[in-house]
């Protein structure tokens, strides 16, 4: 195609499907990004200069849509409706009533896309919501290649398995056609590998995951100044706490703010033991928190090679939510080499932090929130984001022509 692509970005979020497009250099245009979330526009803005509309989806039209003469469409609808821990009523909550507006809308428009793109979450692929998406598909002459992906097979320490549809209207066609409509766990690039998936299969899907690729350790992807803490500051800050004091007080970071400039010697040595402090205050799990819940936490080390999902709720709760990083400095070794370590009161554990999160979304390093945006906000919205090490390839596969 010799002009660039014409691209609608459709729950936009924090932006990880367009930082997704730009790794995957594909030669395109964002015309326009939609999002109902505030905050979520906040750091979309915040990071490119440009705030997705942020009206109701529900009130486009086929012609609003034909307006933007978009070539591809990429979506990432709300994955509530279709989780393992939700309701699971699918097309009847009410939170995916924007998406099938905009299938609805699909068959009256004029200019209907050439390429399109959905991510969401295992379980959606079994719902009626993904029937009506293929019916729609199919009517509109496109033909599909799906997928169940997780970072882990892009060498990424990170479980969090997402299911993907690729459309394309015909006369476009796929570089390997005979992936066309199958459900797979394998990458495009290594589709001749591929198992197709059923219903039942997904618990095998998330083993075999593990063997694709030798992933970097956990350690790669941490703020380095913060990866081991002094023992005994780190106990003393856990025991202070109660559980209901997660959020620690803020009063040491703003403190820092109010410092003064001061290249002297004990002005930067103020300044960095605010700094230590004020990072034990934010993200040490109280040992009020390890004594309840330490059974239920998934823990991690630094040459671990696997972490949980984090979801919307980490920091705000630690049962389920995502894993924590054991840094005492007997963590260096490996788990298996840990005798010593015996409970999570030893191993002196801490929440990721929001950097650490996004460096395992592959965020790029100069992806930033803006300041108003508070902690547990970050980690809601970066919850609710995605991968750009697995989005990317797939979309320089998608927007590519065949050989």
């Amino acid at each position: 195609m010799e002009e660039p692509w014409r691209i609608l970005e459709f729950y936009s979020g924090i932006g990880a499907m367009r930082y997704s497009l730009i790794k995957a250099g594909v030669r395109g245009e964002v015309v326009e990004a939609f999002d109902i979330n505030d905050r979520a526009n906040d750091v979309y803005e915040h990071n490119f200069g440009h705030r997705p509309f942020q009206g109701n989806i529900q009130i486009l039209t086929a012609a609003d849509l034909d307006k933007y003469r978009a070539h591809g469409w990429l979506l990432s609808p709300p994955c509530q409706p279709y989780t393992r821990q939700g309701l699971k009523k699918h097309s009847a909550d009410a939170r995916a009533s924007s998406f099938i507006k905009i299938l609805d809308l699909m068959p009256h428009m004029l200019q209907p896309p050439l390429l399109l793109f959905v991510e969401n979450v295992v379980g959606f692929e079994i719902s009626d919501t993904h029937k009506q998406l293929m019916e729609v598909l199919a009517r509109l002459g496109f033909v599909t290649q799906e997928y169940i992906l997780s970072p882990l097979q892009f060498g990424i320490p990170y479980s969090r398995p997402r299911y993907f549809c690729l459309a394309k209207r015909k006369p476009l066609s796929f570089q390997n056609s005979l992936s066309d409509n199958k459900l797979l766990w394998t990458p495009p690039c290594r589709t001749s590998e591929s198992t197709i998936i059923t219903e039942t299969s997904q618990h095998a899907v998330e083993n075999k995951e593990e063997l694709q690729t030798v992933c970097e350790p956990i350690r790669s992807f941490l703020e380095k100044e913060s990866l081991y803490s002094h023992q005994q500051e780190f106990v003393g800050v856990a025991s202070e706490f109660r559980s209901e004091d997660v959020l620690a007080d803020r009063a040491a970071l703003e403190e820092i703010d109010t410092i003064e400039t001061n290249t002297s010697q004990h002005g930067e040595e103020v300044k960095g033991s605010i700094k230590k402090q004020s990072f034990l205050h934010e993200y040490v799990v109280p040992l009020s928190l390890i004594e309840r819940w330490g059974n239920a936490m998934d823990i991690v080390y630094p040459e671990s090679k696997r972490c949980c999902c984090f979801t919307k709720s980490y920091y705000r709760y630690v049962k389920g939510t995502g894993s924590l990083l054991a840094t005492s400095e007997k963590s260096k070794l490996k788990p298996e080499e840990n005798p010593e370590i015996s409970s999570g009161k030893e191993m002196f554990l801490r929440f990721f932090t929001p950097r650490e999160v996004a460096n395992l979304h592959s965020l790029p390093e100069d992806f930033d929130f803006p300041g108003h945006i508070g902690l547990r906000q970050r980690y809601a919205l970066l919850g609710n984001s995605m991968s750009v090490a697995v989005v990317a390839p797939l979309l320089q596969y998608l927007f590519s022509e065949p050989t």
